[in-house]
């Protein structure tokens, strides 16, 4: 892997040093602020909301997003611009508008508990158990994506830089929880837009800025197609192999709205809020940046596939996704170089202790505080929930191994989406705007649109059906799932007894509970520029203008 290394010197090295220290030390202030499990697992709802929101879009700019959308990039060009403007924004904010009062007004502390109120126990423990086995497995794509990269670019052996890194974000959670977590993630978005910006500045002045960019894409291997996002989209006869059906339905709705808005290691964010109008406001916050984030992830990669020569490899070192690391080791001098490293290495500590925070939550409060041990002193579920934090980065040590039996780590996530998110966002959606959905149906068409995701994800490796990419595969797959998921809940729910409308007051629209905020307007909300609807209104209508010049 000779050809990444990088030329990093003393310098270097020093400022990844100080990052280090910097983000323990972060962890050993919040620990101060810890008196009870509320504070370990939620921050005690005390954050104000820029530093949620910041932290929500933070906890998502994971090495995946960084090393996977510049891959992207690359490989289809501004079609990549639909993971953030389709499949991201308008999720971020029907979260914040209209589920934030039921997950905040509700005062659960996590999803799979929202689950157990509105269905049942079967229910709850069927999210809550495979959400902690997604989410130490995510956590292991992430170590061993730092991982590859730390070998690659200082020539670290695996092994050291799986340990090194899981040893800093155990320390930093077990210590401060979620809050120290939430801080990190907040210096992390700034650590790493220091790091990608010299990337895509000094980049665009090599290849003759904008209108050079433009035109060497155009020279290239994938043409005019990747300059533009819909225009090409009638049919599949694009980069991305997709039709507009796929990309509205399938990632902008289904998949989209099932990771933003049912993935607790994002929902955590905005519950651990002061209030509810800051909570309202978190994701779409967090929505602003997003817009945004194309420019250091997908514009460096349009510019490698136009400034490194054979960029594409099925293996070696120029596979798609080394796009931004073979990018730092052509542009960027010493001192900034380190900046950048350091960049890569937060967001993938960033992403990894999204995952942790969430499995530490999900396992003591639903797992083990409802079947295992009920009904202990608060100080034993802080103590259980910082041994699941170590255990949690054990396990994902190991899953870092089984994501190295994977040669496109973008591709294994999609697919875990599929069968994780897109069923649970159907009987969420469902169960939250029809009272009439009973308990057992929640449970099953949970469990039944898993299997259909399932069946055409093992259909498809065994060749018994085929698809144009793994990619256009986890469309229909989460397609399949959130079909399949709402039609048995409207059967079941016709042959079984719904729950009382007393036991559904807070937890499905309509049925206004004691403290739903949804009657009561914080003042807050009165002054436009804290008013979510109108700020979510703003990051909708940015989205789509963003689209009309690369049409």
């Amino acid at each position: 892997m000779s050809g990444l290394r990088l030329d990093v010197n003393f310098v270097d090295y020093l400022i990844l040093a100080i990052y280090f220290i910097t983000v323990l030390g972060v962890g050993f202030m919040a620990r101060r602020a810890i008196r009870n499990s509320s504070d370990f697992f939620l921050s005690g709802r005390s954050m104000p909301a820029w530093v949620t929101g910041l932290a929500f879009v933070s906890a998502n700019l994971g090495a995946l997003e960084i090393i996977g959308m510049a891959a992207n990039g690359a490989q289809y060009g501004l079609m990549t611009l639909h993971y953030y403007w389709v499949g991201a924004v308008p999720a971020m904010v029907f979260l914040g508008i209209v589920m934030m009062p039921f997950y905040y007004g509700s005062k659960v502390r996590s999803v799979p508990e929202f689950l157990r109120r509105r269905f049942n126990r079967p229910t709850h423990v069927f999210n809550a158990v495979s959400f902690a086995v997604a989410q130490v497995l995510i956590a292991g794509v992430n170590l061993y994506a730092l991982a590859l990269i730390l070998q690659a670019l200082l020539g670290w052996p695996l092994w050291l830089s799986i340990v090194i890194g899981a040893a800093i974000v155990l320390i930093y959670i077990t210590l401060g929880g979620l809050s120290s977590a939430i801080y990190n993630e907040v210096l992390q978005f700034f650590v790493i837009l220091a790091g990608l910006i010299p990337i895509t500045v000094i980049g665009l002045v090599k290849v003759g800025g904008w209108n050079g960019l433009v035109e060497k894409v155009q020279a290239s291997k994938i043409g005019d197609a990747a300059l533009h996002t819909f225009s090409n989209t009638a049919n599949t006869d694009n980069p991305l192999g997709a039709n507009w059906i796929g990309i509205i339905f399938g990632l902008g709705f289904v998949l989209s709205f099932g990771y933003w808005t049912t993935n607790f290691a994002e929902v955590q964010r905005a519950l651990s809020a002061k209030d509810m109008s800051a909570a309202r406001r978190t994701p779409i916050i967090g929505a602003f940046p997003k817009l945004l984030i194309p420019v250091v992830t997908v514009i460096p990669g349009l510019i490698a596939l136009v400034t490194v020569q054979g960029l594409g490899a099925g293996e070696g070192d120029l596979t798609y996704n080394n796009a931004i690391p073979l990018l730092m080791r052509d542009l960027l001098p010493n001192g900034v170089l380190g900046v950048a490293v350091t960049g890569l290495v937060a967001s993938f500590m960033a992403g990894m202790a999204a995952n942790v925070s969430g499995f530490n939550t999900v396992f003591t409060y639903d797992i083990w505080q409802s079947y295992i041990r009920k009904d202990r002193p608060d100080g034993y579920y802080l103590r259980v929930g910082r041994i699941a934090t170590v255990v949690g980065v054990v396990i994902g040590i190991g899953t870092a191994f089984i994501a190295a039996g994977f040669d496109n780590i973008m591709n294994y996530i999609q697919a875990l989406f599929s069968l994780f998110n897109a069923p649970l966002f159907a009987t969420f959606i469902v169960g939250m705007f029809w009272k009439r959905m009973s308990a057992w149906a929640g449970f099953w068409s949970l469990l039944l649109g898993f299997l259909a995701s399932l069946t055409l994800y093992l259909g498809y490796l065994g060749d018994v059906f085929t698809f144009n990419s793994d990619l256009e595969e986890s469309f229909w797959g989460a397609g399949a799932a959130f079909v399949t998921a709402v039609v048995v809940a409207v059967v079941v729910s016709l042959f079984t007894p719904s729950k009382p409308e007393s036991e559904l007051r807070g937890l499905v629209y309509g049925l206004a509970g004691s403290s739903t905020s949804g009657e009561t307007i914080v003042a807050a909300d009165k002054v436009w520029w804290r008013n979510p609807v109108l700020l979510g209104a703003i990051a909708v209508i940015l989205a789509v203008v963003l689209y009309i010049p690369f049409w």
